[in-house]
């Protein structure tokens, strides 16, 4: 299954990219990053079946594990691509909110959205190890 985090915004060279970049590396599952620009720009099409999670601050905040048996099922399910919308600085329209197959939070603080970034290219890395059997992932 093809992780694909589409992100308005460039990131360019900062300490965040570099974490971005890092955790990717690091992912052993299929991946992509999609930057389109704060407004207009196309996402690409996606692959069929897809699940759409918006990264959205009125989500559902998931434990790590919790994460982890979300792909676990979505990959099991045959889903050919599991994509992760960080919308722009105000968010994402209602429609879209409306839509998504999950909204996920990463808890009542509101973050930076190059740290959010930073933060579901670790969690990815983190529920793929998981499932893999790695001891990244220290449960307990």
């Amino acid at each position: 299954m093809l992780l694909h985090i589409i992100a308005r915004g460039k990131i360019g060279r900062s300490p965040e990219g570099e974490l971005v970049e890092r955790y990717l590396k690091r992912l052993t599952w299929p991946h992509k990053l999609t930057e389109l620009p704060d407004r207009g720009g196309t996402i690409p099409s996606p692959l069929s079946p897809c699940i759409t999670v918006l990264l959205d601050e009125r989500g559902k905040a998931l434990a790590s594990s919790e994460l982890a048996e979300k792909l676990d099922k979505w990959r099991d399910a045959g889903t050919r691509e599991c994509r992760f919308v960080l919308g722009a600085a105000d968010g994402h329209e209602e429609a879209e909110r409306a839509s998504a197959d999950l909204l996920l939070s990463f808890g009542a603080a509101t973050w930076p959205h190059l740290l959010a970034r930073a933060m579901l290219a670790e969690q990815l890395y983190r529920a793929t190890s998981w499932l893999a059997g790695h001891p990244y992932h220290r449960q307990g």
